[in-house]
């Protein structure tokens, strides 16, 4: 099952698959969500790909200002001044940005990451696609929002030589690195 809604640092609600609980910061105050067994996040490739100023490609973002995927690609772009290069089936263009209905869509170009806002269930195509797309696009890593994870597609992923960052969110961690940053 699935509990109704969580909410995270940033405001944002999420849902939480019951067997994981409730997403709480631990003891020492890092907010680290939930991460796969087999997968670990690297904090400083999350530090370096949130500081680069290359695009990314939001997959799942629209005109739905309700959706995480509109309030972080807008983040993305006012706040930590990155091109956004929208992905959806509607191909819609969103906030200024054309958008397109695929990956294999986008015009040649240099995108840094492809950030997942989607159901797990729907990675392992998306990666597979990132994967054909890597050299044209010179794609450097994938990116799996906050509850979305597939490890079998993280490895074909990283097989592929890109980054992974998998269930997490960069306005999430940002704050985190930040924050780390400062107190050191």
């Amino acid at each position: 099952g699935v509990l109704p809604g969580a909410l995270c640092p940033t405001g944002m609600t999420f849902r939480v698959p019951a067997w994981r609980g409730p997403l709480i910061p631990p003891a020492r105050g890092r907010w680290m969500g939930h991460m796969s067994l087999t997968h670990k996040n690297d904090t400083e490739t999350m530090r370096r790909l949130i500081a680069d100023p290359g695009t990314w490609v939001v997959v799942g973002l629209s005109n739905n200002t309700d959706r995480d995927a509109h309030r972080v690609a807008r983040w993305l772009k006012n706040e930590m001044h990155k091109a956004i290069i929208p992905v959806h089936h509607e191909a819609e263009v969103v906030d200024g940005d054309q958008g397109y209905a695929t990956i294999s869509d986008i015009p040649d170009g240099d995108v840094k990451v492809v950030d997942l806002f989607v159901n797990s269930s729907e990675v392992g195509a998306l990666v597979d696609e990132v994967i054909a797309n890597k050299d044209r696009l010179q794609i450097d890593a994938v990116w799996m929002q906050l509850g979305v994870e597939d490890p079998a597609a993280a490895d074909r992923a990283r097989e592929a030589g890109l980054l992974v960052v998998m269930d997490t969110c960069p306005k999430i961690e940002w704050r985190q690195l930040r924050n780390e940053g400062a107190s050191r």
